[in-house]
């Protein structure tokens, strides 16, 4: 291309009508359309009127919502033979998308752009959409630089739609006006996308998310959905959150304005909001005009895992669709989502697990079909497989949130059937135990259908250490066995009332495998969410003839006298209240003076029985003590 000595000119000479700078298309090229809410819409609608006059031509892009039914047209061309290449890396279930799902190339987003540069994927002609040129040449993407800046580099023809509304993005957006060959002056809206659906389980998930396993100053990168709009709702109390991801929303902008996002403790690009892409409205949009607090870059940075990981506490957060037992995911296509694909979630789960602290977490409702079909499964075998299961970190459904990391088959399968719902569990329990993933004498007794009880949740800090206080699930067992080995000998005594050297599985499963109704348990925990050591044990089992309730406790002997023993009591009898129970009742040793004082805690009215070496303890939650 020759360069003349000043831009102003070049840009003046190389104005076009749309129909014009299509006209320069050839048969046998492939065109590139700029992605997402950047689509060139006035563009595309020219290149679609002269598909009669274009021959054997193939259109790539990521998978878009499309403004122009391009897929129609491939489908009618015939003799023309329009093909399309939609990078993706997920599957199409909905029946408008599977029937062209023959155009999807599986690529994970941050090699897109080595395949424009190398010329492996040669780049005839790329259709972009750009902001009006700066005082010195330069043009913004704006809102779609994720691959698009490395197709407008290697194109041999590039053709750009000028578009006063495309707001100037910072960062590695730009492309002068003498690195374009043809400008076309048209002003139009960008695309934009409304609210999405409310979901009821999304708040159920948010909380999970927001309160478990996201902390102050960690940094984010999340999908699109109802679900990902809920989770940022539920951050509005955090600090110091800092951003690395591929969409950029306006959930994102309002978390900005509440000070929420500061991007202060990254330890990567601090103070900046790091994105490729952005898909809101058009207030959203003006957010991003010249903000230098946002910066946007290519894919094969933004998406590129060993850049991810230079994040500190990286959490990558990822909508999957349906998971099976093993901890396989799929993420699908569906219409809601075209706009973006799911092409980066490999690429982010990846480098958040090389980051210091980081994790990643893939979010999924139980059901979908309205709750007609459970999106946990014992085994993925008729749809694209996303997230292998050795990637997969955190997942996340309104029943609760496990950690596969590092867990074995048997250990996945029961955290799996953990948090599907209910409803769905007993199948799938029958379908672990055929496949081998469970023992054939394992059994889940009434915890099959128990719902996990969030509320109970809460974090205190012990000794300068956080401690997680939770109800017990199936996947404690091991954890609980290896705590009561760890007892002192006079603690085991006082537990059991006997000395035993040895805890079967048996025992620590009667312990986790609870209903949260007539037998409840509830964990203090230190350490990593997933992996955390157990210090704090305390139990009720109702009994059936008197509708009250036997409670028993073993608290680690480096935790005790920490409180943590009352706030277990705490919350069982919360719990008992709530579930209809008419009080608790206790057996100890007349010498476990502290499990007496523990039992005076509560504020009911106890009664303390003495026979022999043996005290009964009793109270009832009908008769609270006065205030």
């Amino acid at each position: 291309m020759a360069i003349s000595s000043y831009w102003a000119d070049d840009y003046i000479n190389r104005r076009r009508k749309g129909s014009e700078a299509i006209g320069r298309i050839r048969p046998g090229q492939r065109v590139f359309i700029g992605s997402s809410c950047g689509e060139p819409q006035h563009l595309v609608r020219e290149l679609s009127n002269a598909f009669d006059t274009l021959k054997d031509i193939e259109i790539i892009r990521l998978f878009n919502l499309e403004t122009i039914p391009l897929t129609l047209i491939a489908n009618k061309s015939g003799d023309h033979a329009l093909n399309l290449r939609s990078f993706y890396a997920g599957s199409a279930k909905s029946r408008a998308i599977a029937r062209n799902q023959r155009f999807i190339t599986p690529v994970n987003l941050s090699a897109v752009p080595r395949l424009f540069k190398s010329r492996l994927l040669p780049v005839h002609v790329a259709l972009i959409q750009v902001s009006p040129p700066d005082d010195f040449g330069w043009m913004s993407l704006g809102v779609s630089v994720d691959i698009t800046l490395a197709a407008a580099e290697s194109a041999d023809l590039v053709i750009a739609q000028v578009n006063p509304r495309m707001p100037r993005v910072l960062g590695r957006s730009f492309i002068h006006v003498n690195d374009v060959d043809v400008i076309v002056e048209y002003d139009e809206p960008l695309l934009a996308i409304g609210a999405n659906p409310g979901l009821e389980t999304a708040k159920d998930i948010a909380r999970l998310i927001a309160t478990r396993l996201i902390d102050d100053g960690a940094t984010i990168a999340i999908g699109l959905g109802a679900t990902s709009e809920a989770v940022l709702l539920a951050l509005s109390d955090k600090n110091d959150i800092g951003v690395h991801t591929q969409y950029l929303t306006g959930d994102m902008m309002h978390l900005y304005s509440k000070g929420v996002v500061t991007n202060r403790k990254k330890g990567f690009n601090n103070g900046k909001i790091v994105a490729s892409s952005a898909i809101g409205n058009e207030e959203f949009y003006g957010f991003l005009n010249d903000n230098p607090a946002i910066e946007f870059h290519p894919s094969d940075y933004v998406n590129d895992p060993t850049v991810i990981a230079r994040n500190k506490n990286m959490v990558a957060m990822a909508i999957a669709m349906t998971m099976d037992l093993t901890g396989q995911a799929a993420a699908d296509a569906m219409p809601q989502n075209r706009l973006s694909g799911v092409t980066g979630v490999v690429d982010f789960i990846r480098g958040a697990s090389m980051s210091p602290g980081g994790k990643s977490i893939l979010i999924l409702s139980s059901t979908g079909q309205q709750g007609k079909k459970s999106r946990i499964v014992p085994l993925l075998a008729d749809t694209a497989v996303v997230v292998t299961r050795s990637d997969v970190q955190h997942v996340v459904t309104e029943f609760g949130a496990v950690n596969l990391f590092g867990k074995s088959l048997q250990e996945r399968a029961l955290a799996m059937i953990s948090i599907a719902h209910p409803k769905f569990r007993d199948e799938l329990f029958f379908q672990a135990k055929k496949m081998g993933l469970l023992s054939a004498e394992r059994s889940l007794h009434e915890s099959i259908h128990g719902v996990y009880p969030i509320h109970l949740e809460e974090v205190i800090e012990v000794k300068g250490e956080p401690v997680t206080i939770r109800a017990a699930k199936p996947v404690d067992e091991r954890r609980i066995q290896e705590h009561f080995y760890g007892l002192d000998k006079d603690d085991v005594v006082a537990r059991f009332f006997k000395q035993k050297s040895r805890f079967t599985r048996e025992e620590a499963e009667e312990v986790t495998q609870v209903d949260y109704v007539n037998d409840l348990t509830v964990l203090a925990l230190v350490g990593e969410f997933g992996f955390g050591r157990v210090v704090g044990v305390g139990e009720y089992l109702v009994d059936s003839a008197t509708n009250e309730a036997e409670v028993a406790f073993s608290i680690t002997r480096e935790f005790q006298k920490t409180g943590i023993g009352k706030l277990l009591l705490r919350k069982l009898a919360a719990a008992a209240v709530e579930n209809g129970i008419r009080g608790f009742f206790a057996y100890t040793g007349a010498q476990n003076q502290g499990m007496i004082r523990l039992f005076a805690s509560l504020p009911y009215k106890t009664t303390t029985q003495f026979e022999g070496d043996m005290v009964t303890l009793r109270c009832s939650f009908s008769e609270p003590l006065a205030k």
